[in-house]
This record gives structure tokens, sequence and C-alpha cells, in this order.
């Protein structure tokens, strides 16, 4: 139910930031830089389209020429140095600042001519799309020294534009920002001011109208949608603590003056709401989380919102809360204007295994058995794609509801079945066996093996046990908030798989007050399944780039993706891939762009074939999905390159621009 994975998988980059005690200030008015180009095409949304499809019509980069792209600039955020550590010009006097974990996950956009970005300390940096001259910089001074559980992070800004408002007017087109510290800002896309109109001087407080708030556990790290005049936001909120924790409210407020029109909270709480009947009412009266922290997808045609939402509190005992718990796992549509409850599909029944809806729901018009029919595409931890009609959520192919493994844990009743998609078939293996036990050194076959044989394991959905269980695919994924891309000309999906085993044990509670999960019989432990080497104990690949035809529901092909810096000298690596965050972007150039492995590489794939046809080295670890624009005739590919504290990789605060020579 949080941003990413909540568990370290490697040693920690620790990252030291100075801090800031000034209270937030509008910045004082200063006429913007001219811009250098005049024609431009547009990636105004972090998905490319509200859709979330990050698909490109663009062609001037294509596979005959990609081998000829060349960093055309760079832009420093300011916030890093390249290989971690404090930044002396970003460090100020403070008595206690915070040694946290950067996570650079955003994604540009391209709104107005303006490319705008969000940073993991929350700010907005506007730059010339052409140059990368820095046009303005909004900073919303978060407090550095609080801890945020799982690091500084967020994965970009949204943008909107007030039809109603003259051409030259303050805040015609608003960039909109979600915060750490639980704040939605509006601000003037072409100075960087803050727009004094919404909400108070431009910002709304989120904290409030979701039970009680614990500090520092209740952030928003992913772009709000927009529908109309709707600016529409959920939450990211802390793994695991306890029962009665903040609820995962989903809100609609008017993007001029911030007003809250709507709030739809996953968890039926009356009689009166759909999904009541899931749900003791015991269970949905003191229930927190299933929270929405991924990003949302927007149908402006259908005036709706399509909601990715997470799994209930806790994650991994569900006792306190028995029946299926809709609309935890679940996507949900709901009308943007108004968050009347349209439709839902639940992809996990009774969630035990953190196995969130994390990847933007994607949006697409599929021919399927001769019938044009409006998609939308959930794309899941457990590596199962569901393609579900628009307008209704039934299944456009074939879901077989399959018995589970039984609980031996006394108070833990879960579903006996759970939905398995026919087609397309599972993009990440649905369990462990004794052949997947893998390790480099004999040393690292012992170890996995004894881990191996010392939990239970019988498949996907081994529910939690005080034996302690196996979960494969892990809770990071399969499919993580990297999301998938779609050709929306051949109708193929495109998306990273990561393949890391990990356990969990629950334990019986002695302190009633004290350690995680409160308020059930049971603390957990958990971990990823690593040998000493830190070399995962499931067999290689460990990260692969599949593409699947939608409308056939096939596979076409699969091959490794990234490669393990540590293993540079073993040839065989090559073939083994790599864990990965971050998601790909298709361009009608017949091109698939991705970086997210650990090898700090963003390369270019065939769309058709699956061979990679380019590769360049990034100052640090590309844990983003890169975007592509064109200005003045010239294609432009960008991504943020600032590591991720969880994946090990290089720590950086860069944003590079590619271009052919």
């Amino acid at each position: 139910m949080k941003r990413s994975t909540t568990v370290v998988i490697f040693s920690l980059v620790t990252l030291v930031l100075g801090c800031s005690q000034q209270e937030s200030s509008p910045p004082p008015y200063s006429p913007p830089p001219p811009l250098s180009g005049t024609a431009y095409s547009e990636w105004p949304a972090y998905g490319g389209d509200p859709g979330g499809t990050r698909y490109s019509p663009l062609t001037q980069i294509n596979r005959d020429n990609v081998r000829g792209l060349q960093v055309a600039w760079t832009y420093k955020t300011g916030e890093a140095k390249e290989h971690g550590g404090a930044d002396p010009e970003m460090t100020v006097a403070c008595s206690s600042c915070h040694s946290g974990d950067t996570k650079f996950e955003a994604t540009p956009i391209l709104a107005d001519g303006r490319l705008l970005i969000g940073t993991p300390l929350n700010r907005v940096i506007a730059l010339d799309p052409a140059n990368g001259n820095e046009l303005w910089t909004y900073d919303a001074e978060i407090d550095l020294d609080q801890n945020f559980g799982d690091g500084f992070v967020s994965r970009g800004v949204s943008a909107w534009r007030d039809e109603t408002l003259a051409a030259e007017e303050i805040c015609r087109l608003r960039t909109f920002l979600g915060t750490m510290d639980a704040r939605l800002i509006a601000i003037d896309s072409e100075t960087g001011m803050l727009c004094q109109e919404f909400g108070s001087r431009g910002t709304v407080k989120l904290d409030v109208g979701v039970g009680r708030v614990q500090k520092g556990q209740y952030s928003v790290t992913s772009p709000p949608a927009i529908v109309g005049d709707v600016v529409i936001v959920g939450s990211s909120i802390g793994d695991n603590r306890l029962v009665e924790m903040e609820r995962g409210t989903v809100r609609g407020y008017d993007a001029r003056t911030g007003m809250l029109i709507w709030a739809w909270d996953p968890i039926p709480r009356t009689p009166e709401d759909p999904g009541w009947d899931t749900w003791t009412p015991e269970a949905a009266e003191k229930t927190g989380g299933a929270n929405a922290w991924g990003v949302l997808s927007a149908d402006p045609e259908r005036d709706a919102v399509y909601i990715p939402v997470g799994s209930a509190a806790p994650d991994f005992y569900g006792g306190e809360r028995p029946g299926d718990n809709l609309f935890s796992d679940s996507i949900v549509a709901l009308r943007a204007s108004t968050g009347e409850y349209l439709w839902h599909y639940q992809v996990v029944h009774h969630d035990l295994w953190d196995y969130d809806i994390a990847a933007q729901p994607s949006l697409v018009t599929l021919n399927i058995d001769g019938k044009e029919t409006d998609a939308v595409v959930v794309l899941t931890k457990m590596g199962l794609v569901f393609v579900l009609d628009r307008d209704t959520g039934e299944p456009l192919f074939e879901v077989e509801e399959r018995a589970v493994p039984a609980s031996d844990v006394p108070g833990e009743v879960i579903s006996p079945t759970q939905p398995i998609p026919i087609k397309p078939p599972p993009l990440h293996p649905l369990g462990f066996t004794a052949d997947d036990v893998w390790g480099k050194t004999p040393e690292d076959k012992a170890v996995c093996q004894g881990l191996f044989d010392g939990f239970r394991h019988e498949g996907m959905y081994t529910p939690p046990s005080l034996q302690g269980i196996l979960i494969y695919p892990g809770y990071a994924g399969g499919i993580n908030w990297g999301g998938g891309a779609i050709d929306q000309k051949n109708k193929t999906l495109v998306v990273n798989i990561l393949r890391l085993a990990f356990w969990v044990k629950l334990s019986e509670r002695i302190t009633p007050r004290r350690g995680n999960q409160r308020g059930t019989p049971y603390t957990m432990s958990r971990a990823a399944m690593v040998a000493p080497s830190e070399l995962p104990c499931n067999k290689p690949p460990w990260g692969t780039l599949v593409s699947v035809d939608l409308e056939a529901g096939e596979i076409d092909w699969e091959v490794p993706l990234g490669m393990y810096p540590e293993l540079a000298e073993t040839p065989e690596a090559a073939d083994w891939g790599s864990l990965s965050f971050g998601g790909p972007i298709i361009t009608a150039g017949g091109l698939v762009f991705i970086a997210a492995a650990r090898d700090d590489v963003i390369r270019a794939f065939d769309i058709d074939t699956g061979e990679e046809i380019w590769k360049a080295e990034l100052p640090a670890g590309g844990q983003a999905t890169p975007m592509t624009y064109e200005v003045d005739g010239r294609q432009y590919l960008v991504i943020a390159a600032g590591g991720h504290a969880n994946l090990g990789t290089t720590i950086g605060d860069s944003v590079v621009a590619f271009a052919l020579d």
C-alpha cells in the first residue's frame, strides 16, 4: 500500500541533504526567460496521455538511426551529488538534518512549451525543452528532518489549462504538485508563483478527513489526475503499522478554487455503500489503508477516472478484516465530476501478500473477436494482465477462479479462490519450486536451499503462516509502479518484469502496543530472499522485457533487461537481467525506450523483435520512466537519472536529454 517496495533489497545508498526551517512562501515575481522554441509536440501527462499508454507518434528517432542518439543537454537539480552525499550548495543550518533516501522516480511533462519536473524533495523545476535552461523553480519546503518512512520520492506533476482565462493571465496554465507532507499545491506554470485563489494561498491540506494521521506516514507521491475542472488525488500510506491507520480516501478538488467536490473511500463504511457485504461492520469501521498510491488514469470523454487501489491494513494478516474486502486490490471506475461509483474489478480477494495494484491503468481500444471495445489494461504485481471493458469492468478474456491453499493461522479465513486470467498468459512464474533455487556459488546455493526448505510454499497464494512462507511473485513485483506502454497502432503492450522472491513470517504478539500490525494477534517479519552475495535466490532471469499482443492475448517476445554491475566480469550474466523500477515508452519510430535496471543504462529495443539496438550510460540510476517530445523539428528523449535507494543504484540528481546529432 506504499509507494514502491518497503523492504531494502540491497544495501542502502545514504544521501545526506540540507533542510530549511523557513515557512513556505511564494517566490518573488520575475519575468521568465524567453523560450528558444516555437513549435512543440508535447507529452502533457505523466503517462503521455491521460489514459497512460506512454506512446508517442513521433518518428524522427527510429530503429534505423537510433544508434546516432547523443546527449543533447543535462540539467542537475542540485539536490545531490552524482554519487550520493550532501551537496554543499544545498546544505543550510539546521539542528539535525535528516539523512534520507531519495528515489528520483519522476517523468517530466511538456506542457505549453515548458518541461516541468517534480523532484524527490518536492521542488518543481521548469526548463526550456530545447536546451535544458532553467526557467524557474518552486520549493514546497518540506521538512527534511522528517522521517517519511520510505524516503523522499515524487513521480512528478500534472498540468491543467483554465480556458476561462486570457492567455496573459497568471495561472491560466497550472502545475499541480502533491507533496510528501500531504499538500496539494497549484503553481503558475509560466512564472513558478503560487496560484493564490487555490485553497489557502495556493495550497490545500490533504491530511484531514482521513482518520488519525501519523506524521510522515501520509503522503502524495504520484501526480494527480485531471478531468475537466477536477483535480483527483490519492495517497501513499505507510505499510503494516496497525489496523486502524489512515484511510485511503480518493478526493476530487475544484482546479480553480481548491474546493473539495467529492471524496470516495475505497472501504465501504455504511450499509448503503457498494461492497458493504464483503466486510463485517466492525472491520469496515476500523480498517485503514486500501489507498491509491500509484498513478490514476482518466477518460475525459466518459467523465471517468480509473483508480488502482492497494491493499487494506495490514498486509499480511486479515483476521481483523474477514471477507473479500472490496474495494481493496481493485480497479475502480468513478464519475470524475462527482465521485459516483461506476464499476469495479477485484484482482485479489482478501489480500494477504501486499499485492497492490501499483501500475497506472492503461486505456486503449482493442479489436477482440471482431468487436471494437474500449478497454482498460490492468497490470499487477503478480505479473497477471487483466483486460477489462472500460464501460462495465467485465473481462474481455476469460478469467478463472482457481482454488488456493488454506491458512493454518488461528483467526485467519482466506478466500478459497483467486482470479487468474487465461489470456494473456502470466508474465511471471506463479510460484517457486525446488528447481528454482539458485546460487552463483556453492555457499550461495546452500543458503538459498536452506531458506527454501525452511518456509512453506504451495504456490503464489500460499497464505502467511507462523512457519513463514515464500512469496513469489514477490510484493515488489512482477509489475510495480513502472507499469507498461501500449503501441496505439499495433495494440502491443510492453512491460518490464521484476523477479525476486521474498519471505514473510508471522509471530505471536508478546507486547500489545509494540511492533507492527498493531491491533492483530501477530507481528510480522519479512525480507528479500537473497544469498550472502546479495544475488537473488531464485534462478535468473531476474528482469525481463515482455511484449504482449493485446488483441490476441499472446506473448510476442521476451528478452532479459539490464545487468548487475557486480557481474560485469561474468559473461553469462548478460542473459540474467536485473531487478528494475521504472517503465518503458513506445514510439511510432518502432522503438521501446527503458532504463529502470540496476546498471545505470538507458536502452532502445526494436518493438517488433525485442532486439536491443542502442544503449547509453546515465550519470546515475534511471529508476524512472522516460518521455519524448519534439521542439522545432528536433525530437528529444528525456529521463530523470537520480537513482533509487531501495535498488542500490547510483544516487544523483540529473535530468538527461538525448537527440540525434
